[in-house]
C-alpha cells in the first residue's frame, strides 16, 4: 500500500479505461495522499497548492496554440505539404509511397532531435509543424502511432546521450551534478559511455515499432483533417515573408529570454500587425488555438499537483527503503528493481529531470555498497531517471505529440501515444539499463 505505486498504477488504470486523463490524476493524487495518512482536505490542499507549478507551461501551451493557428493562416507550413502531397502523383507507386514516408519520418527524427540539442525549443515546433501535414499522412496511409514514437524517441533519446542543449542541463547539470555530490567519482566523458547502451535499447524499440507493429497502413478520416486544416490554401508571398519574420523572432526571443510565452506572443503580434491575421479575426484565433491546446494544459495544471502530493507523502522513501530489504546483497535483482521504481517515480512525476535528484541521494550510497562501478551507476540513475519519460501520461514528451497528432481529434493520447511509447521504450529501457548496470 506504498503511495506512490497505488497513485500511479491507479492513474494509470483509470487513463487505460479511457477516463479523462485530467480527471484520472486528480483522483489518483487523493487517493495516494490518503493512502499516507493525510485526509481528505489535506490531500485536496496539496494537490490544489501544486497547480501553480503547472501554469506555465499551461500558458506556453496556449500561446504556442495561438502562433501554431497564425502560422497555418499565413500558407507558410502549407508549402511544404502541397509539395510532398503533389511529389506523391495520382499514381503513386509502392517504391515512391515508400520513400517519402522514409523522408517525412526522417525529417520529423531529425526536426525532433535538433529541439533538443541543436536549437532548444523542445517541444514547440510539433503544434506548429505537424497539423499541416496531416493531410500528407493521411494519403500515405501513415499510422500516426509510428510519428509519435519517432517524435518521442528524438525528444528523449537524444538528452540521454548527448551533452549538448537540454542534453546538457540532463546529462551534466542535474545527473553528473548529483552523482558527485552525493560521492561518485564521475566526469562528463562517463556519461555518454554509459548511457549509450540504453538508448541503443531505445533504438531497437524505434525500429521495432516503424518495421512491425505500426508498418501497415491506417485509414483516416480526411473531412475531419480539412476542418481543421483546408487542403487548397491560396499562397500569398508577403505573408510567407511575415511567417518568416515571425519565427525568427520568435525563436530567437525564446532562446533569449527562455520563454516560450513571450517569444509566441510576440510572433502573434507580427503576424497580427502584418495582416496574416485581420485585427477583427485576432481573438477568434487566439480562442482557436487556446482550445486546441487546452487538454494539454489542464494535464500538465493537473500533473503538477499530483507530483506536489506525491512529494508530500514519505512513499518515495519508504518505497526504496522496501525494494532494500528485499534485494540484500543481490546486484542484478538490485539493478532491476531501482530501474522499476525509477519507472514508478517518473510517471507519477512525468519529468525526468526531476527525478533525478530525489533518487540520486538514494541510489547512490546503495550502489556504492553493492559494488557497482561508477559506469554502472551513472547507467543505473541515469536510466532510472529516464525511464516514464516516454510513456507517463503526463509527460512532454507524449503530450507534445499528441498536441500535434490530434489536432483533428483522431490520435488518442493514451492509447495512440502513451501505450505505444511506452511498450517501445520504457521496456527496451529497462532491459537495456540492467544489462549495462551488469556489463560496466
Amino acid at each position: 500500500m506504498n503511495p506512490v505505486v497505488v497513485a500511479v498504477c491507479l492513474m494509470l488504470a483509470l487513463s487505460l479505461m479511457r477516463i479523462n486523463v485530467v480527471v484520472a490524476l486528480t483522483l489518483s493524487a487523493l487517493a495516494g495522499g490518503m493512502v499516507a495518512g493525510l485526509s481528505l482536505t489535506e490531500a485536496v490542499n496539496t494537490f490544489a497548492g501544486g497547480l501553480g507549478g503547472g501554469a506555465t507551461i499551461a500558458l506556453s501551451y496556449a500561446m504556442l496554440g495561438a502562433f501554431a493557428v497564425a502560422i497555418a493562416r499565413s500558407g507558410i507550413t502549407d508549402l511544404l505539404a502541397l509539395k510532398v502531397i503533389r511529389a506523391l502523383g495520382q499514381d503513386a507507386t509502392a517504391g515512391r509511397l515508400l520513400w517519402i514516408k522514409a523522408v517525412l519520418l526522417s525529417v520529423l527524427l531529425l526536426v525532433a532531435i535538433s529541439s533538443q540539442n541543436l536549437i532548444p525549443v523542445h517541444i514547440a515546433f510539433i503544434p506548429i509543424l505537424i497539423p499541416p501535414l496531416l493531410h500528407v499522412m493521411a494519403r500515405l496511409r501513415l499510422d500516426r502511432r509510428a510519428v509519435a514514437c519517432v517524435l518521442t524517441f528524438g525528444l528523449t533519446a537524444t538528452y540521454m546521450l548527448l551533452p549538448v542543449g537540454f542534453g546538457g542541463i540532463f546529462l551534466n547539470n542535474i545527473l553528473l551534478a548529483n552523482l558527485v555530490e552525493n560521492g561518485v567519482t564521475a566526469d562528463k566523458a562517463m556519461l555518454p559511455t554509459a548511457m549509450a547502451i540504453p538508448v541503443g535499447g531505445m533504438l531497437l524499440g524505434l525500429l521495432v515499432a516503424l518495421f512491425i507493429s505500426y508498418r501497415r497502413p491506417r485509414d483516416y478520416d480526411e473531412a475531419k483533417i480539412l476542418a481543421i486544416e483546408p487542403e487548397h490554401v491560396s499562397i500569398n508571398g508577403a505573408h510567407i515573408l511575415i511567417a518568416v519574420l515571425a519565427i525568427l523572432t520568435a525563436l530567437g526571443l525564446q532562446l533569449y529570454s527562455d520563454s516560450i510565452i513571450l517569444g509566441a506572443m510576440v510572433g502573434f503580434v507580427i503576424f497580427t500587425l502584418g495582416g496574416v491575421i485581420k485585427f477583427r479575426e485576432s481573438q477568434d484565433a487566439f480562442t482557436q488555438g487556446v482550445k486546441m491546446m487546452s487538454l494539454i494544459g489542464f494535464i500538465m495544471i493537473a500533473a503538477a499537483g499530483f507530483a506536489a502530493v506525491l512529494k508530500a507523502t514519505d512513499g518515495i522513501g519508504s518505497l526504496v527503503l522496501a525494494v532494500e530489504a528485499v534485494i540484500g546483497d543481490n546486484r542484478a535483482l538490485a539493478a532491476l528493481m531501482m530501474l522499476v521504481v525509477g519507472l514508478l517515480i517518473t510517471m507519477g512525476i512525468g519529468s525526468s529531470f526531476s527525478t533525478i535528484p530525489i533518487i540520486a541521494p538514494i541510489y547512490v550510497p546503495l550502489c556504492i555498497a553493492l559494488g557497482f562501478s561508477p559506469l554502472a551507476t551513472v547507467a543505473i540513475i541515469g536510466t532510472a531517471g529516464a525511464l516514464g519519460d516516454a510513456g507517463s501520461p503526463a509527460s512532454d514528451s507524449t503530450l507534445g505529440p499528441t498536441s500535434g497528432l490530434n489536432a483533428d481529434g483522431q490520435h488518442d493520447h493514451i492509447w495512440d501515444s502513451v501505450v505505444p511509447t511506452f511498450l517501445h521504450y520504457n521496456l527496451p529501457l529497462i532491459a537495456f539499463g540492467w544489462l549495462a548496470a551488469m556489463v560496466l
